[in-house]
């Protein structure tokens, strides 16, 4: 049954008059009557009689307009409920990122959100193709999700919120002979062997973009996700790899290096995806905005080029 419908049942029973509903609801006495005539069908019993020049409500009308009575009460909690819910400032709240993003966020939001007044944040980390991103906003309250600088848009019925706009640099072995230099061209490259990730992930597509300005297919040796471990191929051999300026969680003692590339300009964006309907809760307007503010203290680093900067762990995919 209709909820209006059942709120204008009561209503004629508590206010004996079609033109008495209509005046509180400021609506005309035509549309009540359309509507407690729609609502007649729906049972097989009489709802009203008229009584002289009014409508009144039968037996059988009074019993559903009781229960009437109860159903805005459960409505009324129910609304209730769901408004504490939204402005609730320590409720839960999902998040989602590709494995660098999570490695590099992640603990310092948690460390950024400690205490009562805050969100409760449940961390889970996704190492998918940038296609699969969107899907993730389903299951998770904030999707952190990258994609490269020409590659399509997010679809247009999410919300996205911009974080960061990160240089892709190059990886090589402190030992490599092009380690000293400080920037290296696609010439230099096109020559090197290279660790590549598995097809379907971002940077297959900036590997794709050096190949073409090299005019020449890369020289794919490894196929690596993790960062972690490709740093260690890089480190103990000639092989080269592409890796986010700051999303590598670079760190002291490795022994491998960064370098911007000259003549091409490769960079991923970092975007928080979700529903637009996400942002209405208090809890998760917080953790967008613990989100941001780390993401200008690494905009900040990500500004300097990259030097002799190291690299130990992450996930070259994400």
């Amino acid at each position: 049954m209709d909820i209006h419908q059942l709120r204008l049942l009561r209503e004629l029973g508590e206010r004996g008059s079609l033109a008495a509903v209509a005046r509180a609801l400021h609506v005309s006495p035509s549309a009540v009557s359309q509507q407690l005539t729609a609502l007649q069908r729906r049972v097989e019993v009489p709802l009203t009689e008229r009584r002289g020049r009014n409508l009144v409500l039968t037996g059988a009308g009074r019993s559903l307009a009781e229960a009437a009575a109860q159903i805005s009460v459960a409505m009324s909690s129910a609304e209730q409920a769901v408004s504490r819910y939204v402005q609730d400032p320590t409720a839960s709240v999902t998040a989602c990122a590709f494995n660098s993003a999570a490695l590099a966020f992640f603990g310092p939001l948690l460390d950024d959100l400690a205490g009562a007044d805050n969100p409760r944040l449940l961390c889970h980390d996704r190492d998918v193709g940038q296609d699969e991103f969107p899907a993730l906003t389903a299951d998770f309250d904030l999707v952190v999700a990258h994609r490269l600088q020409h590659s399509p848009p997010w679809p247009s019925s999410l919300t996205v919120i911009p974080l960061l706009q990160e240089p892709l640099d190059i990886a090589m072995s402190e030992q490599h002979r092009l380690a000293g230099q400080a920037a290296l061209s696609v010439a230099e490259l096109a020559e090197q062997q290279w660790i590549s990730v598995q097809d379907g992930y971002p940077l297959v597509s900036a590997l794709d973009s050096i190949a073409a300005h090299a005019g020449r297919p890369l020289n794919i040796s490894h196929r690596i996700n993790e960062f972690s471990t490709a740093a260690s191929i890089v480190a103990a051999s000639d092989a080269v790899a592409l890796m986010p300026r700051h999303t590598a969680a670079p760190q002291p003692g490795s022994r491998v290096v960064l370098k911007p590339l000259s003549g091409l300009q490769l960079t991923r964006h970092v975007d928080i995806l979700c529903r637009p309907e996400a942002l209405h809760r208090t809890a998760v307007q917080k953790v967008v905005a613990a989100l941001q503010d780390r993401a200008a203290q690494a905009r900040q680093r990500i500004s300097q080029p990259p030097a002799r900067k190291v690299v130990d762990a992450g996930t070259t995919s994400g």
